[in-house]
């Protein structure tokens, strides 16, 4: 275990080359790329999370690590394709209609990523249809709406009647985020789930996708 301890301090400090270079050590010492991936890449972006809701790291730490987590990702990524890796869950996530902050977003989509969930990023000003149409397309698990404005909030409810109205409200979960949002207004809209944090949106999604939510 000590090149998986190795690689997981390194990612959370940081250190995108030396990352890689243990990532490919550890491949050449014939360590699995999923072991790899479990073990240090992931549990080393869990600490992280953990430290980044507890206040002890912040914004520019947290992505400092996660583009040492993708440094070790590129390296494994040959390697995985021939190992048979059990599906997490698939994320369709995006900033709402009208809103073009996605700080808050980006850094749930890198907490989500590091606990193994498929992420696919919309960006910022997405409308409700398309949500909808990119859930449908990949058959999404979750469908994850961010807003930081109480202006852009309201498309959320959008978002929630959109799934109903194209009937796929029976099979994915709708999360949502932001700093005017709340547990009481998740309710108000019939959302699923209300997440404070990205590392508790990744908690919540991973459990979602696993049932236990």
């Amino acid at each position: 275990m000590g090149a998986m301890t190795d690689i997981s301090e390194l990612l959370q400090r940081g250190k995108a080359k030396e990352v890689a270079s243990c990532v490919q050590e550890a491949l050449d010492s014939g360590t699995s790329a999923r072991s790899i991936l479990e073990q240090g890449l992931m549990a080393g972006m869990n600490i992280v999370g953990v430290k980044f809701k507890n206040n002890e790291v912040y914004v520019p730490e947290v992505l400092i690590a996660a583009r040492a987590m993708n440094a070790g990702i590129e390296i494994l990524k040959p390697h995985l394709k021939g190992e048979d890796r059990p599906r997490v869950g698939t994320v369709v996530i995006g900033t709402v209609k009208g809103d073009l902050h996605d700080i808050g977003k980006n850094l749930v989509r890198i907490m989500m990523e590091g606990k193994g969930l498929e992420v696919h990023d919309l960006g910022s000003d997405v409308p409700a249809s398309r949500f909808i149409e990119r859930a449908q397309e990949l058959e999404a698990d979750i469908i994850a709406c961010s807003a930081l404005l109480t202006t852009t909030m309201t498309s959320m409810k959008e978002v929630v009647a959109a799934a109903e109205t194209a009937g796929i409200r029976g099979s994915v979960v709708i999360m949502i985020g932001g700093a005017p949002v709340t547990q009481g207004y998740c309710e108000s809209i019939g959302a699923d789930f209300y997440a404070p944090d990205a590392t508790s949106a990744a908690e919540v999604a991973l459990q979602a996708c696993s049932g236990a939510a």
